[in-house]
């Protein structure tokens, strides 16, 4: 089995969608925010704030392909993963990616006392979200073998719907 990979803007429960899936599979749950932290020994927000995101995405795709190069497992990413090329062409080469979809608003709603993600320390983090989700949609989109509705939905329904589609098999909707 190939590793599944988590797709999304923040806050699309990823994390939480994927513990699940985990334990539902039998597979390892990995976080690759977690495996950053790890591996820079700060939050990301601190190392974001002091080199800035491009030397954030530099560490995020050495990470990723070293986390895609192990055994089976499920695999939540970085909301902004996508924005490389080759992160793109590197979840889709090794494996099933499922793109956690959910609207702006529906992300405000479970973020707007969220102050651990940099990217949404602006003054107005819903036009952030709105934005984020117009840059980056088309990129999921691109990058998925497997879309779900995740933005209203209960975690445990999200994983029944990528469950489903991950048992129907490559191609399906």
């Amino acid at each position: 089995m190939d590793p599944i990979a988590l797709i999304g803007l923040p806050g699309a429960g990823k994390t939480t969608v994927g513990k699940l899936l985990a334990r539902r599979l039998g597979l390892a749950f990995i976080d690759s925010d977690a495996a950053i932290e790890q591996q820079l020994g700060c939050s990301i927000r601190a190392f974001f704030e002091a080199q800035g995101e491009a030397a954030f995405r530099d560490v995020e795709s050495q990470v990723l392909h070293r986390l895609t190069e192990g055994e089976a497992c499920v695999l939540s990413t970085g909301g902004g993963i996508v924005l490389r090329s080759e992160n793109r062409d590197r979840l889709r080469a090794t494996c099933r990616v499922g793109y956690l979809d959910a609207s702006p608003e529906d992300l405000f709603r479970r973020l707007r006392h969220d102050g651990k993600r940099p990217l949404l320390q602006v003054d107005d983090p819903l036009a952030r979200l709105r934005a984020l989700h117009a840059e980056r949609a088309p990129l999921y989109r691109e990058t998925a073998h497997i879309t779900v509705e995740a933005g209203r939905a209960r975690a445990a329904e999200v994983v029944e719907r990528l469950c489903a589609q991950l048992a129907a098999g490559p191609g399906s909707p």
